[in-house]
């Protein structure tokens, strides 16, 4: 029964990368169907299927919707103001011109907290192409830290929509991952960014031109001071969250704090700063302000579905005893869950080219196993995922193609420098997380 349950797992699995890369099915439908045939199969009656797809939906969007709309918002507010724009251009006036990659580094990282990638990609390229037109030097040089940065932050650090899923479903503490996901990033963002830049750059010269997408700039930029202050409140309010609990404050007082210092309540507080600092300062009335609202909102219907149907396919496995065939497979061989996520979601990553994905389905395949694994660092196990679902992105994966389009680089070019970047990033803060696990 556990090797026809385990063969049904991997069938399941394989329905999804079939529908996602085959029949270029929504992810959200792959994991609806695969959910389905794994019930099915593993024979649970239809009313305990419907509950099961239901429970495990609610449990993961039940806090999620608020949190992934409030930071779609900020990220829109932060591209159509200029405020990215003015943090990039503050670093590369302090770091000057020879120490480029590492300015480019810390912009993409710190613009990279709020925004989602694709995002952080229009707020700095047009900043990267400037630069590139004015040096003449390779616009790898230039870009790839930037982009590290972005990736390193998107693919480990809450409030992203991958991490929250991890977060959620292994039950993992927030203030914590927040922490321990921006130590362990920083290293591999550099290794990834300003170090593999300057080696890569000698050996790859892009045979074009980059055609960048004109964006458009506001007439009026709100100051560098504002930008870094909505840029990074809701990581600071996040962080005084966590180390609220050590500090000798009064029990409302901590209460207070833990309540601003939650991501929902967090990333309000930064959207209305966002609409004061960045939007009416500026010049912009509510009719503005709403409509770009609106605009932003819709496309988070795309992640809330897969993040849903991911959570659904978690509690199907649980449900099916799935989990605890594999717990128990996992206990002969001995392997780590920190170790077995990272593999797992590496495997998905490379199968499927979606990190949310990829940090969805492992996150629901080994979240049963640690019921029954006494010792796991819970927050470490979620960064482990996000380091498993960032290596080897490649035609399968949008961001490989966006990538290539706005730096003008051949196919070979990009799978030469984006991909190798990409699996730097996972490997190295994977190592990052075994490191830590020994000293927490």
């Amino acid at each position: 029964m556990e090797i026809y349950l385990l063969l049904m797992t991997l069938l399941s699995i394989v329905i999804v990368v079939i529908g996602v890369t085959l029949f270029k099915w929504h992810a959200f439908i792959s994991l609806t169907v695969a959910s389905l045939f794994l019930a099915i199969t593993a024979g649970l009656s239809f009313d305990e299927i419907v509950g099961a797809y239901e429970t495990g939906v609610g449990g993961v969007l039940g806090h999620l919707v608020g949190i992934l709309a409030l930071g779609t918002i900020l990220g829109k507010m932060m591209a159509d103001s200029g405020a990215g724009n003015q943090v990039a251009d503050f670093f590369v006036d302090k770091f000057g011109p020879k120490r480029l990659p590492w300015a480019m580094f810390i912009s993409g990282f710190i613009i990279g907290i709020p925004v989602f990638f694709e995002v952080g990609i229009l707020i700095v390229l047009p900043l990267v192409i400037s630069i590139y037109k004015t040096t003449k030097q390779n616009i790898l040089l230039i870009a790839l830290p930037v982009i590290a940065g972005l990736s390193i932050v998107h693919g480990l650090v809450p409030p992203h929509p991958g991490a929250l899923a991890a977060i959620s479903i292994f039950g993992a503490d927030m203030g914590t991952v927040l922490l321990y996901s921006l130590i362990i990033a920083i290293p591999a963002g550099i290794l990834g960014g300003p170090v593999f830049a300057k080696w890569v750059q000698k050996r790859v010269v892009p045979e074009g031109e980059p055609n960048l997408i004109k964006v458009s700039q506001p007439e009026s930029k709100p100051g560098t001071g504002v930008s870094f202050f909505v840029i990074l409140l809701p990581v600071l309010l996040m962080i005084l969250s966590a180390v609220g609990p050590y500090l000798p404050l009064p029990g409302l007082a901590e209460k207070l704090l833990m309540f601003i210092g939650s991501p929902l309540v967090a990333l309000l507080i930064a959207v209305f700063a966002a609409y004061y600092f960045l939007g009416f300062r500026e010049g912009m009335d509510r009719e503005r302000l709403k409509k770009m609202t609106e605009e932003c909102i819709l496309p988070v219907g795309s992640i809330i579905l897969i993040i849903g149907a991911g959570g659904g396919f978690k509690q199907v496995l649980i449900d099916s005893g799935v989990g605890d065939t594999i717990a128990h497979m996992s206990e002969h061989l001995s392997l780590s869950p920190i170790v077995l996520a990272f593999l797992v979601a590496g495997l998905i990553r490379i199968a499927t080219g979606s990190a949310t994905v990829a940090l969805t389905t492992s996150a629901g395949i080994v979240s049963p196993i640690i019921e029954h694994v006494s010792g796991v660092n819970l927050e470490l196990l979620v960064i482990a995922t996000g380091a498993g679902s960032l290596m080897f992105s490649h035609v399968n994966d949008a961001g490989f193609w966006m990538v290539k389009e706005y730096l003008g680089l051949t196919v070979k070019e990009t799978f030469r420098t984006w991909t190798v970047l990409e699996t730097i990033l996972s490997f190295v803060a994977f190592a990052g997380v075994l490191v830590m696990d020994i000293f927490v």
